[in-house]
């Protein structure tokens, strides 16, 4: 379906769906695997069990990551798709009442009757499908689902953002380990918030020190879960 804008001009909507999909991969391949890493410490882990165990993290991340966009994203194209065909067919059986129905949709938002009727047909006569996709279902072509771009970019991504903390396991000293990943992953977690602050356009503080709070807090979870489990194992 040609559903595409007749010029270059591009928005920060155009990148939403790999956006989305990537930030939350790098975000919970940080957040899941530095608390993992501190919560295995805090029970007494050494760094080599440590590792295993973020490396393990990392796989099993990726993989559900990639699963969990793949089939959600996939249930999403799948509506469409049926949404589409449905369309099509009434298109086919009564095309009239589709043209009554997409000038409604002008009036009502406030075009005059006349230069409704007027757009709908120019519409109709370009591409009638993609006409009411776009104005009665919100199909759009910068909008619409696709699961393999969602499923990969967050697998990379989530790749990406669970190697930071195994990188610093291995390269710090043993004593200043469990710090050294605290404060790396909060400062990496603010960075990574105020670039898709800058990215979708938002405020850069706030939405940076939104997903560093979070992500101390899952750290500082899973920190106290595993000095418990040092006290009483």
């Amino acid at each position: 379906m040609p559903l595409r804008r007749p010029h270059g001009e591009r928005h920060r909507t155009d990148r939403i769906g790999w956006l989305r999909a990537s930030v939350m991969g790098a975000n919970d391949g940080i957040v899941s695997t530095a608390s993992l890493l501190l919560g295995v410490a805090a029970a007494g882990t050494d760094r080599n069990g440590m590792l295993v165990a973020g490396v393990a993290g990392l796989v099993a991340g990726a993989m559900s990551m990639a699963a969990g966009e793949y089939v959600s994203v996939h249930a999403q194209a799948d509506t469409e798709t049926a949404d589409l065909a449905r369309e099509q067919a009434e298109l086919s059986a009564d095309a009239d009442a589709e043209l009554n129905e997409l000038t409604a949709i002008y009036v009502g938002r406030g075009v005059e009757p006349d230069l409704a009727r007027q757009v709908a047909l120019q519409l109709t006569a370009h591409d009638a499908l993609a006409a009411h996709a776009r104005e009665e279902l919100g199909i759009s072509e910068m909008l619409v689902a696709r699961p393999l771009q969602a499923a990969t970019s967050s697998a990379a991504s989530f790749a990406v953002g669970a190697a930071l903390p195994l990188v610093v396991c291995l390269l710090t000293p043993p004593a200043h380990l469990a710090a050294v990943i605290w404060i790396s992953a909060t400062v990496s977690l603010a960075f990574l918030g105020s670039l898709s602050a800058h990215a979708g356009g938002a405020g850069l503080w706030r939405s940076a020190s939104r997903v560093a709070l979070w992500g101390m807090l899952a750290m500082g979870a899973t920190s106290l879960i595993g000095s418990l489990f040092s006290v009483h194992v």
